[in-house]
């Protein structure tokens, strides 16, 4: 081991005097992040980056409000829109099926006055022909539907509009007779027009929607195609009571529409309950429903019979009577679709009023959270810096506790001090012990005021205190002039203890040559120690104002080494010359048997200098270092003039 150039320069294992901020860890002092200081609330662009996101953050929820009711409100006008289309395409089936029936019951006219070879006594063609025209005219739109050429070519169609049909219509009235008009070709003529007329209605109304009124929608198509055929079978119905007898053609004609005509009354029925019943009443009120019946049953035998203009008419009036039931059935349904629907136009109504309400309402309260939430996150964030402040001032004044406490414990012992309330005794088998007194201190202190004693002893110790910052050491105690330093505890350092011992009682001999003695002009003051190297063990003793205190025959010895020594020497024992010797690099003088006190005989040694020197405490700038030496009591008493 090189020996000590005896600088001031601490070793790397060196114990210094710890603050908080080192017992902690070094995260306590560690600056802060960039992202840190910005979400800090206790700094300015940390508040403002708290307040957007805690202004946001229940701003999210009411736009999620908003959006949702938005979304609701556009599915409700889009679900009135459908109601309305519904509304709007009945409405237009309604006068189109009013046009139907009417061409239905002109049909069944046309039919009877040439069955019956020109009988008017049934009803005036005329007439019949001006109630058609009015149904026309009062159509508020007209679709484009496909009419037959002429009543030969069948199969070919024009796309008309309503105009062109009115004159078309006349037209074909114009070539009806008795004798020249053929039954199929008026009947072929006049289903087709009324077939695409339906084609038209019944593609025109939806079957499905969001309504739920789509039962209702295929109830009314059905029960306006069962009119139509049984409309169409009647007119072969009074073909048979006015010829006599169905050809094969016609007689299947009759079959096909009038099961059609059935099985689509009973699928309107069957899609609207509620029909049935008022149906059924239909065919209980109606006078000649049983004698439909038994004609139905008549003409499906198809037995040839001798022609009667009578049974044609009345046959002709009974399923006239029929169909206007029928039509009764079908102004319910109308009635019923319209009570839907205006119920769902209602309900959806009311539930875009909510809709908008709820809107309103949030885009008025919106404003209102958004100042309460600025509010209170400005008071918490007013809070947030004075708890920061306080926090501040707080680890301000532990840092000056732990301070003060450290310099009366050591760090480590403190600290464990402070966490488990207790310390144990600890036992060190090699420790080194220094004891210091300055010479003729009882006889200095009788002859200077007590302030003065205290401010001299004040000056030295302070100075020993930073002296001793540069080793491996830990001040025990001071008691009146007596000083008491050891290494080796309470962290252990290997034998470096005796070197730092031996190089720091070098060092504090050096320096304490600097101080003059009070009130002795010229004369110097003069310590005396001494050093002993062994075993020891240490604890804490007591609960107020405990003290970590040493315990063992080395520190009587190396007291003792101190009261037998000499002014200006450093008297060491037998085992620490031996361990500096181990050590190497110190000069040792012997000095022969000293009788101990308590130890007897003890052969000792005087420590002379180390090898290479050390710094001089003479080196130090005595004038400006002594300046702050009094106590602060003291300052405070000269500064008012007391002293």
């Amino acid at each position: 081991m090189s020996p000590r150039n005896g600088s001031c320069m601490a070793e790397i294992s060196s114990v210094r005097s710890l603050s908080s901020e080192d017992v902690s860890g070094a995260k306590g002092s560690r600056r802060k992040s960039c992202w840190a200081r910005t979400t800090d609330p206790t700094h300015r662009r940390g508040r403002r980056i708290q307040l957007l996101q805690m202004l946001v953050l229940p701003f999210i929820p009411i736009l999620a409000l908003i959006v949702q009711t938005a979304i609701t409100l556009h599915d409700i006008l889009i679900y009135r829109q459908e109601v309305s289309d519904i509304e709007t395409q009945v409405t237009i089936a309604t006068d189109l099926g009013k046009v139907v029936t009417r061409m239905q019951l002109e049909r069944s006219e046309v039919a009877f006055f040439i069955y019956t070879n020109g009988n008017t006594l049934r009803s005036n063609l005329t007439q019949r022909f001006a109630v058609t025209d009015r149904a026309l005219h009062n159509m508020t739109t007209w679709p484009l539907v496909s009419v037959p050429r002429d009543e030969t070519k069948t199969q070919k169609y024009d796309v008309v509009n309503k105009e062109a049909f009115q004159e078309r219509l006349n037209d074909f009235r114009e070539k009806i007779s008795s004798e020249e008009s053929s039954i199929s070709e008026v009947m072929a003529w006049y289903t087709s027009v009324n077939a695409a007329m339906l084609d038209h209605l019944t593609n025109q109304i939806k079957e499905t929607d969001n309504s739920g009124v789509w039962r209702y929608l295929i109830s009314f198509k059905n029960l306006l195609r069962s009119i139509e055929s049984l409309g169409i079978a009647s007119v072969y119905g009074i073909n048979y009571f006015g010829r006599g007898i169905l050809t094969g053609d016609s007689y299947v004609s009759y079959v096909r529409h009038e099961a059609l005509g059935r099985d689509l009354l009973n699928g309107s029925l069957t899609y609207v309950p509620s029909l049935k019943k008022f149906y059924d009443h239909l065919t209980l009120t109606m006078p000649d429903y049983g004698k439909i019946k038994s004609r139905r049953d008549d003409i499906l035998e198809n037995r040839k019979r001798q022609p009667s203009v009578d049974d044609a008419i009345a046959y002709f009036d009974s399923m006239a009577t029929y169909v206007d039931e029928l039509r009764k059935l079908q102004r319910e349904l109308r009635r019923m679709i319209r009570d839907y629907v205006n119920s769902n136009l209602q309900d959806a109504s009311n539930k875009e009023v909510a809709g908008i309400a709820i809107v309103v309402l949030v885009l008025v309260i919106s404003p209102i959270i958004i100042i309460l939430v600025r509010n209170a996150v400005a008071t918490i964030q007013m809070y947030a810096a004075n708890l920061a402040q306080k926090a501040r001032e707080l680890k301000r004044e532990k840092r000056k506790s732990d301070t003060l406490l450290f310099q009366m414990l050591p760090p480590s012992v403190a600290q464990q001090l402070k966490q488990t309330q207790q310390v144990p005794a600890e036992y060190y088998e090699a420790v080194t012990v220094y004891f210091s007194d300055i010479v003729g201190f009882t006889e200095i202190a009788a002859e200077t005021t007590p302030l003065e004693v205290v401010t001299f002893l004040n000056s030295i110790y302070k100075l020993f205190d930073a002296r001793i910052e540069c080793y491996d050491v830990y001040k025990v105690e001071t008691i009146g002039d007596s000083y008491m330093v050891a290494s080796g505890l309470p962290v252990k350092n290997g034998d470096k203890h005796v070197s730092e011992i031996a190089t720091m009682a070098l060092d504090l001999l050096a320096a304490s040559t600097v101080f003059q003695v009070p009130r002795r002009p010229g004369e110097r003051l003069q310590i005396r120690s001494g050093v002993h190297t062994g075993p020891v063990v240490a604890g804490i003793v007591g609960t107020k104002m405990p003290r970590y205190c040493l315990f063992g025959d080395t520190v009587n010895t190396a007291s003792r080494m101190e009261s037998t020594g000499e002014a200006l020497r450093i008297h060491i024992s037998l085992e620490m010359k031996k361990a500096l010797d181990a050590v190497g690099g110190f000069r040792i003088e012997h000095r022969g048997l000293v009788d101990v006190k308590g130890k007897g005989l003890m052969d000792t040694y005087w420590l002379e200098c180390k090898d290479g020197g050390i710094a001089r405490a003479a080196e130090l700038d005595l004038p400006s270092f002594f300046e702050d030496v009094r106590p602060v009591f003291m300052r405070r008493l000269r500064e008012e003039d007391t002293l």
